[in-house]
C-alpha cells in the first residue's frame, strides 16, 4: 500500500491493478504465493487502519467534500477551457492532489468531478461566447439554419448536416482549381465575414475545444442544432463561422497560388507547342560551338566559307542554328504574351473581388515594395483606365523582373512611360504568390498562411534553457560546434582510412559524373520455411473473412471504445453500436462503401450505418483507435519470434486514385492520373505508427518529419529510412535537432560530396580529394544557433505544421538566413550519414530493407482497399481522408491477428526447431492468401476466431 502510494498518489481498490510482475516480485519478497496478495481483503478494517497509518507518516489527508467542490471549481476555471480532455483532466487531478498533498477522491467520484468541471467550464464558456456576440451577429448565425427546401428531401440519400440550408454551402469543399471555384470561396468567405465576428471570440478557449464545437454542429441534424438553448447554440454556431473562415481564407491563398502557376504552364505549354512547329532544332550545339570555336582559332587568317562551314557540317547548319536562336529569343517573350492574354481576358477578373476578402502582410522590411503594389491594386479596383496615373507610386523593384520590364514601362504619345495596369498587375500575383510560398507575406484570419511569428514559441527566451534540455542540445553554441566538428573529422577519418580496403566502394576522379562507385549488395540466403508457415496458417485459418479479423481485433483490443458520440448525448447500447461502428469501419477501409455492406443480414440497414458514421467515426477517434492496435501488437509480440523492440521505421508515399473536383487531387507526373498522396511511417516489422494524407506535389521531407513527432505510439522512433524524396540538406539539420537520424537511400549517390569541417583539409584525406568539397561555414551556424533551435521547438512542440515551417526555406529567391545555416548543419550531418553509407554495408542494406517493408504496406493497400477499383470517389477532404484512417486500421488489425496466427504456430516446439536465422529474418506478419476480403459481409458478434490467449 505504501509504495503503491508513493508511486501513483493514491490507494489500489483492489489486487487487480497491480501488474502481474509486480506482484511476483512483491510475494516473493513476504515469502508468501501471490494468491495471498490476491484474496487480501482491500476493503477490510485492517487495510482501512494500514492505509491511516501511511496517511499519518506522510503527512496526507483525506478527500472531503470541500475539498471535492473546491477541485471541481479549480477544474472548471484553470484546466478545463485549456485541455477538454478527459484523460488529461484525471492527471491534472492527480496530480494537484499530489501537491496539495491530499488523498484523491475514489476513482468514480473522480470521473464524476470531471465530468462535472467539464460541463461547468462548457456552459461558462457559452455564456462567455453569446455575451460577446451583438444583436445583428446572433440575427446573421440564426439565418444560416434558415431551410430554403424542406420538401423535397430523401433524408436516406442526402448529407444529413442541414442539406438545405446555408450551412450546407459553407460546408462544400473548393472545387477544382479554377476561376469558379475561386469566385465561389470568395462568395463564402463574404458570406462568413457578413457575420462579424469578433476576431478574439476564442482566443482564450483551447483550439480542441473550438475544433469539437464545430464538430458537433456539423455532425447534428438541423433541427437538433435549432433546439438548443441559445448559448449553446450560437457557440456552436460561432464555432464554425471562425474555424470555417480560416479555411477558406487557406483555401483561397491556395487557389491563387496554384491559379498564377497554371498561367504560366499554360503558357509555356502553349508556346511550346507553336515553337516545335516552326523550327528545326540543332542537336549537338555544344560540340558544334567547340568545333567552330577550335577551327577560327587554329585558321583566324583564313576565309570563313572555308574554315569555319566544314567545321559546322555546313552553311544550312548555321543557318538552322540562327533560326533557332531567333525563335529562342523571342521565347520568353512569346509566353509573357500568352500569359498577359489569358490574365486579361479571363483571370483578371478575381482581382477585385480577392483583393476584398485578403489583406497581405509582411514583417520583413524587403518585402514592403509588394505590399505596397498590392495597395495600388485595391486603390485601382474598380477602375477602367488602361494606365496608372502619372503621379502615383507604383514600385517597380522587387515586384516587376527585369525581363517584363519593357512589357509594364510602355512609352506614350508624348514620349512618357506609361505602367500598363494588365501586365503589373499579373507582375505582382507572381511576387505575391512567390511570396506567399515561403512565408515572407501572410493573410490575416488565415491558419495554415498565418503570420509566421505566431507558428514560434513567444516564450524562447524566458524558457531558453528548458527547450535547450527538452531537444538535449547544449545551450552554448561553441560546445555544439565543438561536438559536431568532432564527429565529422571522425566520420572523415574513418572512412578515409578504410576506403583502401573497402571492396564494395571505390572513388574516381574529379571529372567523373559518378564519383562514387557503390556495388550492389549480394543477395541474401533465401528463407526456407517462411512459406511452409504462411501455408500452416492457411490451412489451420482458411479464408478467414477480412471482416471477422476486424471484429477479433476489436474484441481484444476494445478499440472500438475510443469512438463516442460528438454530440451531447448517446442513445445505442454498447452492443449495437460496435457492431454497427464495425459494420462502417469495414466499409471505409476496405472503400466497398457503407450500402454495399448495409446489404446483409445483420440487421443495420444503411441508414443506421450513416447515423453511426456520422456520430461517431472522426479523425481523432480513428487515430486513437490506430493508436491502439499499434500499442497492442508492440506488446504482444514475443521477442524470440519477432526480436526485440525496434525503434526504426521507414516512411513513404503511395498514390491513390481519387475524384479531381477538388483542389487537394493533383495529377501525378510519376504515376500518371489525378490523385492524392497517403504518406506512411511503418515499422521494421510491418506496423504502420502513422498516416497522412497529403497533395501528390507536397513536401515528402515535412511529412516525414511530422510523422515521426506525431505518431504518439509507444514506440520511440529513433531512426527513420526513406528514399530520395524524402531527404533534403534542411530535413538532415531538423531531424538531427529534434534527436532522431535520417537514414535515406539516395538514388544519385555517386554524384554527392562530402563537406570537411576545416580549410585545407583535403591534405588530410588523401584517399577522398575526389569528391571533397568547400568546408564548412561554421560562422552561419554560430549565428543562427538560437532560430535553428527555436524552429525546432516549434516543430517539438507542434505551434506549426512541419510544411508551413519549411515553406520558409527554399533555394529560390532572397535565402532565409536561419535556411543558409540549417543548409549548412544539414551539410555536417549528411556528410557524417554518407562516410557511414559508404564505409558500412550492413548499414545500407538496413535502409534497403526498411524501404522494402514499405514497399510490402504499400502492396497490401491495394488488397485492402479493393472497393471502386481502389479509387476515393468522394471530394470531400474530410471522407477522403476518413476512408484512409480506416484502411490504416484495418490493415494494422490484419497484421495484429496475423501477429497471434504466426505465434500460435510456432508455440509448438517442432515449428519453432525448424526456423533459422534467415526465416525469422525475414518473418512478417503483413501477409493475406489466407484471408478472403469479398462475399456478403455477415458479422456474427458471438463467434470468434481460434486464437490463444483470448486476454492478450
Amino acid at each position: 500500500l505504501l509504495a503503491w502510494f508513493q508511486h501513483e498518489g493514491c490507494f489500489p481498490t483492489h489486487a487487480h491493478e497491480i501488474p502481474l510482475p509486480v506482484l511476483h516480485f512483491l510475494a516473493k519478497q513476504v515469502s508468501v504465493t501471490p494468491d495471498v496478495i490476491l484474496t487480501y481483503d482491500w476493503e477490510g478494517r485492517t487495510a482501512e487502519r494500514y492505509r491511516a497509518q501511511i496517511r499519518q507518516t506522510l503527512g496526507v489527508r483525506e478527500t472531503t467534500v470541500a475539498d471535492a467542490e473546491a477541485l471541481m471549481e479549480w477544474l472548471a476555471t484553470t484546466q478545463a477551457p485549456q485541455q477538454p480532455s478527459f484523460d488529461a483532466l484525471k492527471i491534472a487531478l492527480l496530480t494537484h492532489c499530489r501537491s496539495l498533498r491530499m488523498e484523491p477522491p475514489s476513482p468514480l467520484r473522480i470521473e464524476r468531478l470531471i465530468r462535472s468541471a467539464m460541463h461547468l467550464a462548457d456552459t461558462r464558456c457559452c455564456q462567455r461566447v453569446v455575451g460577446r456576440l451583438t444583436v445583428e451577429a446572433r440575427a446573421g448565425l440564426d439565418a444560416l439554419l434558415v431551410v430554403a427546401q424542406p420538401d423535397t428531401v430523401d433524408a436516406v440519400d442526402v448529407s444529413p448536416i442541414h442539406a438545405y440550408s446555408p450551412l450546407h454551402t459553407l460546408k462544400t469543399d473548393a472545387g477544382r482549381i479554377s476561376l469558379d471555384s475561386m469566385q465561389t470561396e470568395i462568395a463564402k468567405l463574404q458570406q462568413i465575414r457578413a457575420l462579424n465576428l469578433p476576431t478574439d471570440l476564442f482566443a482564450t478557449i483551447a483550439p480542441k475545444a473550438v475544433a469539437a464545437y464545430r464538430q458537433r454542429l456539423e455532425r447534428e441534424d438541423l433541427h437538433e442544432v435549432r433546439r438548443h438553448p441559445d448559448p449553446i447554440r450560437y457557440t456552436l454556431l460561432a464555432a464554425y463561422g471562425h474555424l470555417r473562415g480560416q479555411e477558406i481564407t487557406d483555401t483561397l491563398v491556395d487557389l491563387l497560388i496554384a491559379v498564377v502557376a497554371g498561367i504560366g504552364t499554360r503558357a509555356e505549354q502553349t508556346i511550346d507547342r507553336q515553337v516545335l512547329k516552326e523550327i528545326t532544332r540543332v542537336r549537338g550545339k555544344n560540340r558544334l560551338f567547340y568545333a567552330v570555336a577550335e577551327a577560327a582559332l587554329a585558321h583566324p587568317d583564313e576565309v570563313v566559307r572555308t574554315v569555319v562551314y566544314p567545321a559546322a557540317g555546313g552553311e544550312q547548319t548555321l543557318r538552322d542554328l540562327v533560326a533557332e536562336y531567333q525563335a529562342t529569343d523571342s521565347y520568353e517573350r512569346q509566353i509573357q504574351r500568352t500569359m498577359r492574354r489569358t490574365y486579361g481576358h479571363h483571370y483578371r477578373r478575381m482581382l477585385p473581388n480577392l483583393l476584398r476578402v485578403l489583406t497581405f502582410r509582411s514583417n520583413n522590411t524587403v518585402h514592403r515594395p509588394v505590399i505596397r503594389a498590392i495597395d495600388l491594386l485595391i486603390r485601382y479596383a474598380d477602375r477602367t483606365q488602361l494606365h496608372y496615373d502619372v503621379g502615383d507610386d507604383v514600385p517597380m523593384t522587387g515586384v516587376v523582373p527585369t525581363a517584363w520590364r519593357d512589357l509594364v514601362e510602355q512609352t506614350s504619345a508624348r514620349g512618357g512611360v506609361r505602367i500598363n495596369r494588365i501586365t503589373y498587375e499579373l507582375c505582382v500575383l507572381q511576387a505575391v504568390r512567390e511570396q506567399l510560398r515561403c512565408r515572407e507575406l501572410w493573410v490575416e484570419g488565415a491558419n495554415r498562411f498565418r503570420n509566421p511569428d505566431d507558428d514560434l514559441p513567444h516564450d524562447f527566451d524566458t524558457g531558453r534553457s528548458g527547450y535547450y534540455a527538452a531537444l538535449r542540445l547544449p545551450t552554448d553554441v561553441e560546445t555544439f560546434i565543438a561536438q559536431e566538428q568532432a564527429a565529422l573529422r571522425k566520420a572523415l577519418t574513418t572512412l578515409n582510412d578504410g576506403l583502401p580496403g573497402n571492396s564494395t566502394v571505390s572513388i574516381r576522379t574529379r571529372h567523373a559524373r559518378s564519383r562514387f562507385v557503390v556495388s550492389p549488395l549480394a543477395p541474401q540466403p533465401e528463407p526456407q520455411n517462411l512459406t511452409r508457415v504462411k501455408a500452416e496458417v492457411g490451412h489451420r485459418w482458411p479464408t478467414t473473412s477480412l471482416l471477422d479479423i476486424l471484429k477479433e481485433a476489436a474484441l481484444r483490443i476494445g478499440f472500438t471504445n475510443r469512438f463516442s458520440s460528438v454530440t451531447a448525448h448517446e442513445a445505442l447500447d454498447p452492443a449495437t453500436l460496435q457492431q454497427r461502428l464495425l459494420l462502417c469501419l469495414y466499409g471505409l477501409g476496405t472503400n466497398t462503401g457503407l450500402k454495399a455492406v448495409s446489404a446483409s443480414d445483420h440487421g443495420a440497414a444503411y441508414r443506421d450505418l450513416l447515423y453511426v458514421r456520422r456520430r461517431f467515426i472522426t479523425r481523432d477517434h480513428l487515430r486513437a483507435a490506430i493508436q491502439d492496435v499499434v500499442n497492442a501488437t508492440l506488446r504482444v509480440r514475443r521477442p524470440e519470434i519477432w526480436g526485440t523492440a525496434t525503434t526504426a521505421c521507414a516512411s513513404d508515399s503511395k498514390k491513390f486514385g481519387a475524384w479531381d473536383q477538388n483542389i487537394l487531387t493533383e495529377w501525378h507526373i510519376r504515376y500518371r492520373g489525378p490523385g492524392i498522396m497517403v504518406y506512411w511511417h511503418v515499422e521494421r516489422k510491418s506496423v504502420c505508427i502513422y498516416s497522412q494524407l497529403k497533395r501528390c506535389s507536397s513536401s515528402e521531407v515535412a511529412a516525414m518529419i511530422e510523422g515521426v513527432l506525431r505518431h504518439c505510439t509507444e514506440m520511440a522512433v529513433q531512426q527513420n529510412y526513406v528514399d530520395t524524396h524524402g531527404q533534403s540538406e534542411v530535413a538532415f539539420a531538423f531531424c538531427s535537432l529534434l534527436g532522431f537520424q535520417l537514414l535515406p537511400r539516395i538514388k544519385g549517390v555517386g554524384r554527392q560530396k562530402l563537406s570537411p569541417s576545416d580549410v585545407g583539409a583535403p591534405e588530410a584525406y588523401p584517399n577522398l580529394q575526389g569528391v571533397l568539397t568547400r568546408p564548412i561555414n561554421w560562422e552561419l551556424i554560430r549565428q543562427q544557433y538560437d532560430e535553428m533551435v527555436k524552429y525546432a521547438t516549434a516543430l517539438r512542440l507542434g505551434t506549426a505544421e512541419a510544411e508551413a515551417i519549411l515553406r520558409r526555406f527554399t533555394r529560390s529567391g532572397p535565402q532565409h538566413p536561419t535556411y543558409q545555416a540549417l543548409a549548412e548543419y544539414g551539410k555536417v550531418r549528411k556528410t557524417i550519414f554518407l562516410c557511414d553509407y559508404l564505409q558500412s554495408e550492413a548499414l545500407r542494406r538496413e535502409i534497403h530493407e526498411g524501404l522494402n517493408v514499405i514497399e510490402s504496406w504499400n502492396g497490401a493497400n491495394s488488397f485492402v482497399f479493393y472497393g471502386r477499383g481502389g479509387e476515393i470517389a468522394t471530394n470531400q477532404h474530410e471522407d477522403q481522408e476518413l476512408a484512409l484512417l480506416a484502411l490504416h486500421l484495418v490493415q494494422n488489425c490484419l497484421v495484429y491477428i496475423n501477429t497471434l496466427m504466426v505465434q500460435q504456430v510456432l508455440a509448438e516446439p517442432t515449428w519453432m526447431a525448424r526456423m533459422r536465422a534467415d526465416d525469422l529474418r525475414a518473418l512478417t506478419p503483413l501477409f493475406y492468401r489466407h484471408v478472403n476480403p469479398y462475399g456478403l459481409f455477415q458479422l456474427d458478434m458471438t463467434t470468434r476466431l481460434d486464437l490463444e490467449d483470448r486476454a492478450a
